[in-house]
């Protein structure tokens, strides 16, 4: 049996760092695992930011609540399901999916959590496990099932590469020239036809 490995931000639906960035003007909080592969070290980061601006979980959630999906991924999601089991996995939290897995069909996601202090404000994270994405398709494969994964980011790369078959999504031109021998698509159709070829 397979099951498909999918990341969730830049895949699904939009990166949500960013979209907060931009409806609060704050340039910093754009950097990404696009950019910033160190995930602990980009969420130490985002936190010095938002606690300079005052700003903490109820904040980011509001923004989180007028986000769509990607156009596309809910249609793609849907069919993709059709033909084989799908998990979500990713580095974003709890406290911030829910509203994004209403809107796509209510998925199957693994993810982390935050941690929030009594004012609302993010003070940490707990990784569910540590190279959290590799740590899940070799899990996986350890119960019997042949993993494909895809995913954009520096953080997808361990999933990616300990899978039957993975292709980067979307993925910026920078992992995509450091990474060549990973196949790069860049629409849903690309991507449900490379999987329904694995899968036959």
């Amino acid at each position: 049996m397979h099951v498909v490995c999918l990341d969730l931000e830049g895949v699904l639906v939009p990166e949500i760092w960013q979209e907060f960035a931009k409806a609060r003007e704050i340039p910093a909080l754009m950097k990404t695992t696009r950019d910033e592969p160190d995930y602990d070290k980009l969420m130490a980061y985002r936190i010095d930011i938002l606690r300079e601006a005052g700003l903490g979980l109820a904040d980011i959630q509001e923004t989180i609540s007028g986000m769509d999906p990607l156009p596309g991924a809910a249609e793609f999601l849907d069919e993709l399901r059709s033909i084989a089991q799908v998990i979500i996995v990713s580095d974003t939290f709890d406290q911030f999916a829910q509203p994004l897995m209403r809107k796509l069909g209510w998925p199957t996601i693994f993810c982390n959590t935050l941690q929030v202090d009594e004012a609302g404000m993010l003070c940490g994270h707990v990784m569910r496990v540590q190279d959290s994405k590799r740590t899940t398709v070799r899990a996986l494969q350890s119960c019997g099932f042949e993993t494909l994964a895809s995913g954009d980011s520096y953080n997808d790369l361990g999933m990616i590469e300990a899978s039957k078959a993975g292709w980067l999504f979307c993925a910026p031109e920078s992992i995509k020239a450091e990474h060549p021998e990973i196949p790069a698509l860049e629409t849903y159709d690309e991507l449900l036809a490379a999987i329904r070829e694995q899968l036959a």
